[in-house]
């Protein structure tokens, strides 16, 4: 590990560019189908969650399993041949909303095994000092790209035919599958009952790991639980912005910038250095910190949008705290064999509040309340801020994985 800058800084490269024209081409995608369904970003967004969600309750099985560095190259190679017939569809104008939908799904089912092998494959490959830092410079590169991919993907839908724009995503994935070729990602030791090619004795083993780490399943649950209060809430802010402040168009997507680039500089803030802090007091104080956010921003007055622009930064640099230091955590404490399973799935159960506050938009804001879901929300998330400080065995995984 003693190279981990070096590989760190190949891998990066490339994922920066694929994550930025992937974020560039998404936008462009919903923009396009904006203007032909007038109601399309809640079906589209779906569509990529929906296979990643199912999928990702088993896609950890088998990335435990096999190469990290293939299924990372697979997985972005498929995302890029997804993209590569949408594109051929867009150059032969035989592009149908169907089809956008239907390939946007196949996209995310890449996902499902890309993502979860990059999470569990970065304990190999640095020190566990510096885990909470890479995981800072990782959420320093995916929102400067959430950041300048909806900019630029506006830009280009507007100079460049649609299916230029759509090889850009091509482009991006060549360069980051090119970039792990030239990197050596070691695979864990095999687990328990590597071989007998039995999922469920695979996810049972995944169990027994989190279950053996006292305190990991009550990290694990509640932060399931505050993303089930945390997606509602998210999802409402351009609505906050609208009907509350009275926002036009440039005071909506300013709101939608300006969390970007609080989690910039949360990435940043982690990035700069190494801390030694107990990951989950930070973690706790995350939750408390971001219901407080939530809160105060529900309890402004209609003329207080120069407020809700603060509170949505400060938010952002807590949610990127949060992310980042959850993570390393993960990281730390769970068999780097088992790892795999214990993301995917993660990541498939955390998505399921996404999915639920991206269809519930609108009943929240007509009988809650906009408002009230920012005080309710807000209310219950620092609450389990509190109650986390009083959870000896949540805390002594925090001990246990102080640097």
């Amino acid at each position: 590990m003693n190279n981990w800058k070096k590989v760190f800084a190949i891998i990066w490269t490339g994922q920066f560019f694929s994550i930025l024209t992937s974020s560039l081409v998404n936008f462009a995608i919903i923009l396009w189908l904006t203007f032909e369904t007038k109601s399309a970003e809640t079906l589209a967004t779906i569509a990529a969650m929906l296979p990643q969600g199912i999928l990702g309750m088993f896609s950890g099985v088998f990335i435990d399993r096999w190469s990290r560095k293939k299924i990372m190259i697979l997985s972005d190679s498929f995302i890029a041949f997804c993209t590569l017939i949408l594109a051929f569809l867009f150059y032969f104008e035989q592009a149908e909303v169907w089809q956008i939908y239907l390939l946007l799904a196949l996209r995310s089912i890449g996902s499902a095994f890309h993502a979860p092998s990059m999470q569990a494959s970065i304990p190999l490959l640095a020190p566990e000092s510096q885990l909470l830092r890479i995981a800072g410079i990782n959420q320093m590169i995916n929102s400067a790209c959430n950041i300048a991919g909806p900019a630029l993907g506006a830009l280009a839908i507007t100079t460049l035919a649609m299916p230029v724009v759509l090889m850009l995503d091509v482009i991006g994935a060549i360069l980051a599958c090119t970039s792990l070729a030239f990197v050596k990602i070691p695979n864990p030791p095999p687990g328990e009952h590597a071989g007998e090619n039995n999922v469920l004795q695979d996810l049972k083993e995944a169990q027994r790991e989190v279950v053996s780490h006292r305190g990991m399943p009550l990290l694990l649950i509640l932060s399931i639980i505050a993303t089930f209060f945390i997606m509602p809430v998210s999802v409402l802010f351009p609505l906050m912005t609208l009907n509350h402040f009275s926002g036009d168009a440039f005071q909506m997507s300013l709101i939608e910038a300006i969390w970007g680039v609080g989690a910039l500089l949360g990435g940043v803030a982690l990035s700069i250095k190494q801390y030694k802090i107990n990951k989950i007091t930070l973690i706790n104080l995350t939750y408390i910190l971001l219901g407080a956010g939530f809160t105060a921003s529900g309890l402004l007055s209609p003329n207080a949008f120069v407020w809700f622009v603060v509170f949505t930064a400060f938010e952002g640099v807590i949610g990127s705290l949060y992310f980042a230091s959850f993570t390393a955590v993960i990281q730390t404490k769970i068999n780097p064999a088992i790892l795999g399973r214990v993301f995917s799935i993660y990541m498939s159960l955390s998505m399921l509040p996404s999915m639920l506050g991206l269809m519930s938009t609108g009943f929240i804001a007509d009988h809650v309340g906009i408002t009230n879901t920012f005080v309710i929300g807000g209310l219950v998330i620092l609450a389990i801020g509190v109650i986390s400080f009083c959870l000896p065995s949540l805390l002594q995984v925090g001990k246990l994985t102080v640097n």
